[in-house]
């Protein structure tokens, strides 16, 4: 099967690579706005060959993987269901409702499957990407109902070649979920550095008494904004009602500081520890 790769960055390149190593991908052809990212696409193997535009691409494609950040996949995927003849169409998309609405009524809506690799690193571009970044991760698939039965299994057969997990969602539940555990991480982590960053002015002693649970804890700090603003503004409502929780118990922690109450400091604390019995 021929796919075609549009946007070539940490994920699309990922892809490229996990494909190619899977040998589900007869061939592999890339775009990027970005000529420097085309060029170090070909030159790390993670690409056949590259398209020289999108309509090029699409021709000659049976699958077309959309892999860029997610108010370009609004704007792009109309046109490229305009563009299709049978092709199926996907995208990587970490928001899901905003863009299957954009194709609600398109008459090639049944082409696109709305689908969510569930991996990722703090680095971005082609050089990030990894064979072996969805080894053992869950994809989600949006909407499967509103994609033709063999596109939906076209898609899936190629996620769980490169080792993914299958789960559905509805697009809107996707959102809040996607919000209450992989969005509110990245705001998190990006408060917490600057908050260090704002208190510890020696970036000497960041570096000298940073252990692994602070790596660990800021490592999402270090995210492209690109990438991630487009994804705080179009889930903004699940966001901020999970962002509100999360401001609540790390204000109940506060209070708990300043009364002394260690007691019941202990007590959410142990709570907190029952995550290890779903996280094993």
């Amino acid at each position: 099967m021929k796919i075609g790769i549009i946007g070539l960055g940490l994920i699309g390149g990922s892809l490229g690579l996990a494909l190619k190593k899977s040998g589900f991908a007869s061939k592999i052809i890339g775009y990027d706005i970005s000529e420097d990212h085309m060029d170090e696409a070909k030159k790390l193997n993670i690409v056949d060959c590259n398209a020289s535009d999108m309509v090029s691409l699409i021709k000659s494609s049976d699958l077309i993987i959309l892999a860029v950040p997610v108010q370009y996949i609004e704007t792009l995927l109309p046109d490229i269901l305009d563009s299709i003849e049978n092709q199926i169409v996907t995208d990587v998309g970490s928001t899901k409702l905003t863009i299957v609405n954009k194709v609600k009524e398109h008459p090639k809506r049944s082409n696109f499957v709305a689908s969510h690799p569930m991996a990722g690193t703090e680095f971005s571009g082609p050089q990030a990407a990894l064979p072996d970044l969805f080894k053992g991760k869950v994809c989600v698939i949006c909407d499967r109902e509103e994609s033709n039965a063999n596109a939906v299994q076209t898609v899936e057969a190629m996620y769980t070649s490169i080792g993914m997990n299958i789960v559905n969602y509805r697009s809107d539940d996707h959102d809040v979920h996607t919000a209450y555990v992989s969005h509110i991480s990245h705001i998190s982590s990006f408060a917490l550095a600057l908050t260090v960053l704002e208190k510890e002015k020696n970036s000497n002693r960041i570096f000298e008494l940073a252990s692994g649970g602070f790596s660990s804890t800021v490592r999402l700090a270090k995210s492209n904004p690109e990438t991630w603003i487009p994804i705080f503004e179009l889930n903004r409502d699940n966001v901020l009602d999970v962002l509100d929780e999360h401001i609540n118990t790390i204000s109940q922690f506060r209070t708990l500081l300043i009364k002394k109450d260690f007691k019941k400091f202990y007590q959410l604390m142990e709570k907190a520890n029952n995550i290890q019995k779903i996280l094993k």
